[in-house]
């Protein structure tokens, strides 16, 4: 009987779908494990072959977690909204649910053909109202909240407003935009629009100007993600930078918190370090510069204040508020012509062009503090509004950046550490001091810095601070394809909607783009308002809102009455194990452990980290390949004979191309410009070219999944993914060696057939079998711990290969639940066919007994006057004069004694046997 995978593979995911067999609830009796996969957009291009590498690594790990005993919550939904959706809706008219639901059909389609073990009656689409609603409830908390920083957690504004009340804002120690200062007569007197300005300083969730990635042709706000070389990466349209009023998420509340819980998770130092580097924790001090001729003071933030002797400029970035004030008249026409090149450069792109210099001159000068020297004031894009005050010191000296703009303008570039003017020479860098005379004569530069904190506060110039690189969450989109705010305006004041409208659903609209007067497309909507004519939100939430928190609605997706229950919560806790992109490391990881930590002070989650356990699967990389048309013709030559013509190079599909070999029919019906292709074959064959690149429509290299199954079935992708390469580094995919795979498992299928009948035997294993049953139950399980899935495959192949035909139940049965997480399909079937009624999915993974992994024996290469002739085994308790005796009499030294008695048997126990003739 042949391994028929398109009928096998069919049948168990209907029977997996009618007997509910990944269904799973809460089961005090088990112990819990929880694997997430990071969820998909569903695109209208469905799942390539790179899509499903970290599904099937997290369905082998679940899988076998099940089969050790574990109760298994191994999820899967949709990150359904988005700008693509909405982008086809404007060009076609099509809502954009519409185009959703049709891609999730896709997407569904496909993931079932490769077999996960997904747990479909937890799914979760962010799209649903039922599931943003409690994005909006969520929403709603963090506006009522604010960050305490003495009790370390967010609390209800209630009792800030109770402080104001009382005390002013003497005592209050948290988590704001802009120090304020005011006593409780001062909070008595104000107006509410006032007190709620003064509120929105402090909420967790608050609105304020900010600067943004406008497209005026999208109508929307941008992520940085979301814009290269000052282009929109959907659609390639120009991107400005532009202050607007946004909703915001007070993230920066959190980051010491989410610094210090890195140090409890398993995830790996390079993505730690990732983190830790976006928050960027800064130690240093505020200094305040006197601006001449105004009453204000500019603020900057320096890590160094020992090198303030030596600030010989000042530079603020492009946004700071205090730009038109500091322009003079006759420099206002060239900042002006600045800030607009400036308008269509990313901050990203700023922050990437370290060669690249640009400024201009404000005509105003600072004061600096210490020397009472004049420094002029410059804007440069080098510098950002959002971190830090968005002013600097500029130290050319001892800053490359600093330096290279000192260059281009030709400003003062004075080596100056401390104390004076000194030179360069006067400062010992192999030993860290400054040793010239004056204010930090000879101090290590350690001690040197703590002085001038000591010194700024002293003199009432600013104090020490700790600040962070990372920035609150611009959180609110112009667009139509997202979630809805529960916020209503009324005297101009935002206000939250109660928690029983929830959720605030999307309303239909006539067209999906931004009006012609540029608002946002809900205001298209008919009776967008409350029911007491209130005006609601306009914008939308970004597509990060419903990814941060979906892990934990999977524990309880079905819960009307809470985001998770506590039953759920304190069951499932937090996920234990978190497969997918590095991509994701700063944006999504980021927000999930800021939203987690929010409702973890709110008591709502029991648990303030949410993934204990990240592993960052690599890309799969396409395989491109190429066809050479010879130029101003319609011929095509083979890659071996290029060289001959002068040629064009062109992407070609690769489903039209196998082991680089053209399918020239397929060519030809592939595009209407080639039906009358011509072909210069070698050897009767084209043969194309090939590169390695990312894997893109744009380079016909995609490959899709629905074609390798149709070719080889589920199991042989499964595997054959896994066997590319160790999960966490980048390969190309490459069909070429599939075919061993799909080998490897249509001889697994054979050792249990004979003909048409089944074939196993009760036959005692010998202890070579048991061996090597039990070698590779100890190597896969610790490849799997490991994942190191690639070796796994590479184990089983080496069994079979050891196995030969062995059909002994006792070895064929533990395979089978060996090979189970990775190849189900073929297993459920021989489960069955081995007599079992229960699925193999509960079948206890086999346990190695490392007693059948002692040596017994050993495999002794035997020389014959001191060349290689044959290898023969003995009982390691053999002693040599028995092995002597026997050696001699075999056959195979027979033939080289050719009757004669040898002078000399030497055995070396364990390592050799020498026969001197």
């Amino acid at each position: 009987m042949e391994y028929n995978f398109k009928e096998l593979e069919p049948k168990w995911q209907q029977r997996w779908r009618e007997r509910g067999t990944y269904h799973v609830e809460v089961d005090p009796a088990r112990p819990k494990y929880y694997v997430l996969d990071m969820f998909p957009y569903p695109s209208g291009a469905g799942l390539h072959v790179g899509h499903p590498l970290g599904y099937i690594a997290s369905d082998i790990f679940s899988r076998y977690k099940r089969q050790c005993g574990f109760n298994v919550l191994h999820p899967m939904g949709y990150d359904a909204f988005g700008l693509p959706a909405e982008q086809y809706a404007i060009q076609t008219g099509q809502h954009p649910a519409v185009t959703t639901e049709h891609n999730i059909a896709r997407y569904r389609e496909q993931l079932d053909k490769i077999g996960f073990s997904f747990d479909w009656d937890r799914e979760v689409r962010t799209c649903d109202p039922g599931y943003y609603k409690w994005t909006q409830w969520a929403f709603l908390k963090m506006f009522g909240s604010y960050y305490c920083r003495d009790r370390q957690q967010a609390r209800p504004i209630g009792e800030l407003e109770e402080a104001f009340a009382r005390s002013g804002t003497e005592g209050v120690n948290a988590a704001c935009t802009a120090e304020l200062h005011f006593t409780a007569a001062d909070w008595a007197g104000m107006d509410e629009h006032r007190r709620e300005q003064v509120l929105q300083n402090y909420r967790l969730a608050y609105r304020a100007d900010t600067m943004v990635n406008w497209c005026p042709q999208l109508g929307t706000v941008l992520a940085n993600d979301e814009v290269k070389d000052g282009l929109s990466v959907r659609g390639g349209y120009p991107v400005v930078q532009k202050r607007m009023k946004q909703w915001l998420l007070r993230v920066t509340a959190y980051a010491q918190r989410m610094l210090d819980g890195l140090e409890t998770l398993q995830w790996s130092e390079s993505l730690k370090e990732i983190q830790r580097n976006w928050i960027g924790r800064s130690e240093g001090a505020q200094v305040f510069f006197d601006v001449r001729g105004f009453d204000r003071k500019l603020e900057i933030f320096t890590t160094r204040p020992d090198t303030i002797f030596g600030v010989t400029f000042m530079v603020i970035a492009p946004e700071h508020e205090w730009v038109n004030e500091l322009t003079t008249p006759e420099n206002k026409t060239a900042v002006e012509d600045y800030l607009e090149q400036t308008q269509k450069r990313s901050e990203r792109e700023r922050i990437a062009e370290t060669r690249r210099v640009s400024g201009v001159f404000t005509g105003s000068y600072a004061v600096n503090p210490f020397t009472g020297r004049e420094i002029p004031i410059y804007i440069s894009d080098y510098v950002l509004a959002g971190y830090g005050t968005g002013a600097i010191m500029a130290v050319p000296a001892h800053d490359s950046r600093d330096y290279a703009f000192a260059r281009h303008f030709g400003l003062e570039i004075t080596p100056v550490v401390a104390g004076g003017d000194i030179s360069k020479e006067s400062y010992d860098a192999k030993e860290g001091k400054l040793i010239n005379s004056g204010f930090l004569d000879g101090m290590e530069v350690r001690e040197a810095i703590g002085k001038m904190f000591d010194a700024i506060e002293q003199r009432g110039l600013g104090k020490r601070l700790v600040n962070y690189r990372l920035r609150d969450a611009i959180f609110s989109r112009q667009r139509y394809w997202g979630e809805p705010f529960p916020i209503y305006y009324r005297d101009e004041i935002a206000r939250p909607l109660p928690e029983s409208a929830l959720p605030l659903e999307l309303p239909p609209v006539s067209d999906f783009g931004p009006t012609e007067e540029g608002e946002p497309p809900l205001a298209r909507a008919a009776g967008w308002t409350t029911a007491d004519g209130d005006p609601l939100e306009l914008s939308t939430m970004p597509g990060f809102a419903g990814s941060s928190a979906y892990y934990l609605r999977y524990m309880d997706p079905h819960n009307d009455r809470a985001l998770v229950g506590r039953e759920a919560d304190e069951y499932w806790r937090s996920v234990d194990l978190y497969v997918g992109g590095i991509e994701h490391a700063t944006g999504h990881l980021m927000y999930s452990r800021f939203w987690n930590m929010f409702l973890y002070d709110l008591g709502c989650v029991c648990e303030p980290e949410p993934f204990r356990k990240l592993v960052n699967q690599g890309m799969i990389q396409g395989r491109s390949n190429f066809v050479y048309r010879v130029v101003g013709t319609n011929k095509f030559v083979s890659f071996g004979l290029k060289e001959s013509y002068e040629t064009q190079e062109i992407h070609v599909d690769v489903n039209i191309v196998r082991n680089d070999q053209l399918d020239l029919d397929a060519f030809r019906a592939w595009r209407p410009e080639f039906a009358d292709a011509e072909f210069i074959l070698e050897d009767g064959k084209y043969i194309c070219g090939w590169a390695i690149e990312k894997m893109s429509k744009s380079m016909f290299n995609v490959v899709n999944p629905d074609y390798i199954v149709d070719q080889y079935g589920a199991d042989t992708l499964r595997m054959y993914e896994m066997f590319l390469g160790p999960l966490e580094q980048s390969k190309p995919w490459d069909t070429n060696g599939i075919d061993g795979v799909h080998k490897f498992l249509r001889r697994f299928w054979r050792l249990f057939h004979a003909g048409d009948a089944l074939a196993v035997t009760d036959e005692a294993p010998t202890p070579k079998e048991l061996k090597t049953l039990h070698k590779t139950i100890k190597k896969v399980r610790e490849d799997i711990e490991n994942f190191s899935f690639n070796t796994s495959v590479a184990a089983f192949m080496i069994c079979l290969n050891e196995l030969g035909e062995c059909r002994k139940r006792a070895i064929l049965e533990p395979l089978v639940a060996l090979l189970a997480p990775f190849a189900p399909h073929i297993a459920e079937e021989l489960w069955e066919r081995l007599g079992h009624t229960a699925s193999v999915c509960d079948a206890p993974y086999p346990v190695c007994d490392e007693s059948y992994l002692v040596e017994q024996s050993f495999e002794y290469p035997v020389m014959i006057n001191g060349k290689l002739r044959f290898k023969q085994e003995y009982a390691l308790t053999a002693s040599p004069d028995e092995i002597t005796a026997d050696i001699v009499a075999r056959p195979a030294a027979q033939k080289w004694l050719d009757g004669k008695a040898p002078k000399k048997v030497i055995v070396v126990k364990g390592k050799i046997i020498n026969i001197v003739l």
